[in-house]
């Protein structure tokens, strides 16, 4: 009975959510004909992306820095960028954690590193995103916007495949599985494919000699800094796959299939990914 009335209630909260956050048709129209990313989804799959999207934020705060203005625009694109990756999932992998921050562009992160040595640094940089273990994640709108389509760039699909990596702790590159959703997909067969791209990937950008570099970063599929951690490489691999489906399907068909496994969607219209 316990069970029953959880469900009962979680349908209760659902609906309600969806009567108090309605997407406007209009405003949902010009959503998805801002991001080619949409494109490989039924008619059937966007309208539970546009429910989604209503929970996520029904769930979810939205905040802005620097004056920008918060607009509906700016939360419902934001929000059905959000939910792409967990369509076929479910919200839970977004639990734990209550906000997005907007910032208008690119934005300054400090942070205190330990060098080899076990020296202290203090280091600024530039970011378009960051997702925080537990907190927030930090979104220039600018760059949110930046989803045409033309490479495998999406910040927001970037950090949020970061939340769910940190599902478990730390991003590591290697997000929770679940039997309901991911078997017979496991840790072991995860491993051997991921953690194969990902060293090949590596060695095969130290191999670039200095004077093809730009050359080499301009052309490559995959944003070179994938290279920084297995985290990266899962975040920027998670973008190529929504949002340049088929070339990165053509390219690394292996790790094409991993993914789409693991988030159940298959954008490049290939099939047989089990």
């Amino acid at each position: 009975m316990a069970n029953l009335f959880s469900r009962w209630f979680s349908a209760q909260r659902r609906e309600r959510a969806l009567r108090k956050y309605p997407i406007d048709d209009a405003l949902w129209r010009s959503t998805l004909d801002a991001f080619p990313c949409f494109g490989h989804l039924s008619r059937a799959d966007l309208q539970r992306l546009r429910e989604t999207a209503s929970l996520f934020i029904a769930q979810k705060e939205f905040l802005t820095a620097h004056d920008l203005e918060l607009t509906d625009q700016m939360i419902v694109s934001i929000a059905a960028q959000t939910c792409l990756p967990v369509l076929n999932l479910d919200l839970e992998l977004y639990r734990g954690w209550v906000g997005v921050i907007v910032y208008p562009s690119e934005f300054i992160i400090r942070k205190t590193v330990e060098d080899e040595d076990g020296v202290v640094h203090e280091v600024e940089h530039d970011a378009s995103g960051e997702a925080w273990e537990g907190g927030p994640v930090v979104l220039s709108w600018e760059d949110a916007q930046m989803a045409d389509g033309s490479d495998a760039y999406n910040v927001v699909i970037h950090e949020f495949a970061h939340k769910i990596d940190m599902l478990a702790g730390e991003a590591d590159g290697h997000p929770p599985l679940f039997r309901r959703w991911h078997a017979p997909l496991d840790s072991t067969a995860w491993n051997d494919i991921f953690d194969n791209a990902y060293d090949q990937f590596c060695a095969r950008v130290d191999a670039v000699p200095q004077r093809r570099w730009a050359r080499f970063e301009r052309e490559s599929l995959i944003d070179p800094y994938a290279t920084d951690h297995p985290s990266e490489f899962f975040a920027v691999c998670s973008e190529a796959l929504f949002v340049t489906p088929k070339p990165f399907e053509a390219e690394y068909p292996e790790l094409y299939r991993l993914l789409a496994r693991y988030y159940r969607q298959d954008p490049a219209g290939v099939g047989a990914l089990s």
